[in-house]
């Protein structure tokens, strides 16, 4: 079932460059509205749990770290058609394929630090928002 909500995280290396502001900014100007919003560090074991479906992929281990290097921004948006505008909102993870004017070409440094992620599906934008936003009714 299609909801209009998605889940989307700042990551630290966007954060850490002081890039946050405009990537909200960006965000709500794409005429999204912020339902729930949060500024966090995940640990080990949290980042470990959130990226489980790639734990058998050569890169789990960079990636763990790199999420637990530096606090980030998790959020959960609300528009109609959330998942898909969202996603062409932000860009190919790869950011020198990023089409113009999204945020991943405009913030990211490299596919392994791309500023931000967003939710691939409705069901996983569930799960993600209920994984950081627990005990909150907000999905």
């Amino acid at each position: 079932m299609a909801t209009n909500r998605t889940f989307t995280m700042i990551k630290p290396d966007a954060v850490e460059k002081g890039h946050t502001g405009a990537i909200l900014e960006k965000i709500t100007s794409s005429g999204f509205k912020i339902v729930a919003m949060k500024m966090t560090q995940m640990n080990l074991r949290d980042a470990s749990r959130f990226y489980a479906v790639h734990k058998e992929r050569p890169f789990f281990g960079e990636l763990v770290t790199f999420m637990t290097r530096g606090p980030i921004v998790a959020a959960v948006l609300e528009k109609e058609n959330a998942v898909e505008d969202f996603r062409t909102l932000i860009g190919s993870t790869n950011p020198a394929q990023a089409a113009e004017g999204t945020i991943r070409k405009l913030y990211a440094a490299s596919v392994g630090e791309n500023a931000i992620h967003g939710s691939d599906s409705d069901e996983n934008a569930g799960i993600e928002s209920q994984f950081h936003f627990a005990g909150r009714d907000i999905y």
